[in-house]
């Protein structure tokens, strides 16, 4: 058994054990790491840890701090009252507004992660707090980033136009840009029906009185916030349709909020206008408030999702290995060899769709595009069509809790639902790996040769 072969066994025996046993997956994927690195190969440990992912370990430990310090001085309820003003009740509404602003941040240029960080935490509060499906809210928000992530002026667009431009091959921008956003649109209207989007549509929030007790009026059904107090305000749900009563909003915006969004602007602009580090950012920026409420970060700490940050550096740090080792390229040359164009392309949206569950969308695309362009010389069949079907598939995946931005859901979930979430993203990833390269290759690549 030859290397490459070997740590994909090891890959999946990780699966089996983490999927009967009770123990984290990162923890043995960092021990498969080791065994496999220093034991077999004779990796030095540096060249293990280059595959760790430190940038996504400060992204993931920074925002869940600095929300969790937002969440407990009040100003994650107080932007959660906003919005359902903004929507004037109508609760089916969040998630696309959540889908559309991540779009328009990505199609401006902002970095998919970097919005992800920024909305995912507030989606997550809005749909616990109004029992939406969480798991709903959070591929909203990746799918949208994702959806204007092939702009002409974003990264992911910038990456695979001047990948193609400079083999040769030709090209089209918006072709490739509006590809994308439909696709993560499709996506996006069978996850809203899927996961109980319907169900919401049929619901709208209306205000109703503080005090300690639950009122109720026919089919109504009030949810309170933290205690019914007058700090955090009260709805219910009917089941009519239309808008329910102006809201007002209820919570003051005290010292402790207003530094708290002040610092959170700082953030949005930081990351996504001057392209700062989110992680670096966010600390930082959690820093200065704990420094002026030391006492209150205290509880904030706790919410930093510890188990999560393992499993995802785990694995990360594994594949890490993985890519040492030459196992993405050996999988890789081994499919663009098959000469038979459809096969081919078909076997390197699977390719995309399943590596970039675990590795970067970003490096990826320079990676698979080009062991494309051999066979796309030929004229055989539509170079615009495969390189779309390629990008689509290595994209589509990000709502794994592997990469950055599912991720970023799983570790923004309140804890209550975080192993719920962590399991129905993995299942839906997976799913998605397995369905999503099919329909982009039926719909971008036969109908270029037929």
């Amino acid at each position: 058994m030859n290397n490459e072969i070997l740590s994909i066994v090891v890959l999946v025996v990780i699966f089996g054990i983490a999927s009967v046993l009770p123990i984290n997956m990162g923890a043995l994927a960092f021990a498969a790491a080791f065994v496999v690195g220093s034991v077999i190969l004779e990796m030095t440990p540096a060249t293990i840890f280059a595959g760790f992912p430190s940038d996504l370990f400060l992204t993931l430990v920074g925002v869940t701090y600095l929300f969790g310090i937002a969440q407990n001085n009040g100003t994650i309820d107080w932007l959660i009252e906003r919005a359902v003003l903004m929507v004037r009740g109508h609760v089916a509404w969040i998630p696309w507004v959540m889908f559309v602003v991540a779009a328009l941040l990505t199609g401006f240029g902002a970095l998919s992660p970097a919005v992800a960080a920024i909305l995912a935490p507030i989606a997550l509060n809005f749909a616990v707090q109004y029992r939406i499906n969480p798991v709903l809210m959070g591929l909203m928000v990746i799918h949208g980033a994702q959806g204007g992530s092939f702009s002409p002026v974003s990264i992911f667009g910038g990456i695979t136009n001047q990948i193609v431009a400079s083999s040769g091959l030709p090209y089209a921008p918006f072709t490739l840009f509006i590809t994308s956003l439909l696709f993560n649109l499709g996506i996006a209207m069978v996850v809203f029906v899927v996961f109980g989007g319907l169900r919401s549509a049929r619901l709208s929030l209306a205000p109703v009185a503080f005090g300690p007790t639950l009122h109720t009026a026919g089919a109504s059904l009030a949810i309170l916030g933290h205690g019914g107090t007058p700090a955090s305000p009260a709805y219910h749900r009917t089941d009519l349709t239309g808008a329910g009563a102006p809201l007002q909003a209820v919570s003051g915006l005290d010292g402790a909020k207003l530094s708290t969004l002040i610092g959170l602007l700082a953030l949005a602009i930081s990351a996504l206008v001057f392209k700062f580090n989110i992680g670096l950012v966010a600390m930082t920026v959690a820093v200065v408030l704990a420094m002026f409420a030391p006492t209150a970060q205290k509880a904030a700490i706790d919410k930093v999702s510890w188990s999560t940050v393992l499993l995802i550096t785990g694995i990360i740090t594994y594949i890490g290995v993985m890519q040492t080792i030459g196992t993405i390229d050996y999988v890789a040359h081994g499919i663009s060899g098959l000469g038979e164009p459809l096969l081919v392309a078909l076997l390197l949206c699977f390719t995309a769709a399943i590596i970039s569950s675990f590795a970067s969308s970003t490096a990826l695309l320079g990676v698979i595009i080009p062991l494309a362009v051999p066979f796309l010389s030929q004229g055989h069949i539509s170079a615009v069509g495969v390189v779309a079907a390629i990008a689509i598939s290595t994209t589509i995946v990000d709502t794994s809790p592997f990469s950055t931005n599912g991720a970023l859901v799983v570790a923004n979930t309140p804890a209550p639902e975080r192993e719920k979430v962590l399991r129905s993203l993995l299942i839906y990833s997976a799913v998605i790996a397995l369905v999503g390269p099919c329909v982009a290759w039926l719909t971008l690549v036969v109908p270029g040769v037929l």
